[in-house]
């Protein structure tokens, strides 16, 4: 009987545990988390799952964290008001809109960007969510 476990099946694009632990370390106190869940469940249902695991930033909540909604609608968001190379990891549910905004931020000039899948991608989580 084997004792190896499956790893979870990820999204395209989003980074393994092992780099985002090695990109939360290099990034120290610069780290900023981009929550790109929506507010409103009428606009993303799917949220309501994954923050029924880990809520929006708030006050000493996940204090590295903001929340910038991907419009999918628009196929963008509100630019973080932080340097170009600030380390920033992107994160939704589980991955897909962390990837369109890690490519979003890339084309407007962020050069330390990584997906992070989001709160049901548990390995992941459990190296940034905290953040």
């Amino acid at each position: 009987m084997s004792t190896e476990t499956t790893p979870e099946p990820t999204k395209a694009g989003v980074s393994s545990p092992d780099e985002l632990r090695d990109f939360v370390s290099k990034a120290g106190s610069r780290l900023l988390v981009v929550d790109l869940r929506h507010p409103d469940p009428n606009v993303e249902p799917d949220d309501v799952e994954s923050l029924e695991v880990a809520g929006f930033p708030k006050d000493k909540y996940r204090p590295r964290a903001v929340n910038l909604p991907w419009s999918r609608e628009n196929h963008s968001m509100e630019l973080p008001n932080v340097d170009l190379n600030t380390p920033i990891i992107t994160h939704c549910g589980a991955g897909g809109r962390g990837q369109e905004a890690k490519d979003f931020l890339t084309k407007n000039g962020f050069t330390n960007v990584l997906n992070g899948g989001g709160p049901k991608v548990k390995a992941c989580w459990a190296e940034y969510g905290s953040k």
